[in-house]
């Protein structure tokens, strides 16, 4: 496994090896013991799975608050997407910035969002499942989102007008959101 930084403490990349030959390939997507001893040492209890079926869906930005706060860990099976983070912990250095990367299911990269960032992704191409981690369950009275479009963020997403579910077109921007982290 190669791990890659991001500008964000805690957040990478996760790039699995991938052993491949006439057949296809094989990789192991997770495996607690080598993720624990490349320090994510995050307890997964639930894993996602959504499919979009048209390009430029996007979804997000999404996150929860403590006690309920979620690390994801994402990863594409199908398909392509702009995946973006958000630093949204008040007093952070980074508070307020965002950083995009391509996740495929060419590239097998992975990402891992830490509690106290917003998490959103854009599908590139039809028909894109993506997978995830989490380890929290979901809590409706704790799940929070700021606005995809903000224009103090100015995200560089890839289509100017997403397909998007009614919650997301609902998001305050991050100047209003509700969004205290206890991350120090």
């Amino acid at each position: 496994m190669n791990i890659i930084k991001t500008k964000f403490e805690d957040a990478i990349i996760v790039a699995p090896k991938v052993f491949g030959d006439h057949r296809g390939f094989f990789t192991e997507s997770y495996n607690r013991d080598l993720f624990h001893r490349n320090g994510i040492d995050m307890d997964f209890i639930q894993d996602n799975h959504s499919l979009s079926q048209q390009s430029g869906t996007l979804r997000g930005m999404h996150y929860q608050l403590s006690p309920k706060a979620q690390t994801k860990l994402v990863r594409v099976t199908r398909g392509a997407i702009y995946d973006v983070i958000v630093d949204i912990r008040k007093g952070s250095p980074t508070y307020g910035q965002w950083q995009g990367f391509i996740l495929s299911a060419d590239n097998k990269r992975q990402l891992l969002v830490p509690t106290g960032f917003a998490h959103g992704f854009c599908t590139i191409v039809e028909n894109t499942e993506v997978q995830y981690k989490v380890d929290e369950l979901y809590s409706p009275e704790h799940d929070r989102g700021i606005a995809w479009d903000d224009p103090a963020l100015a995200i560089d997403w890839p289509v100017q007008h997403p397909v998007l579910s009614e919650k997301d077109t609902k998001h305050p921007i991050l100047a209003e959101a509700d969004n205290n982290f206890n991350w120090e």
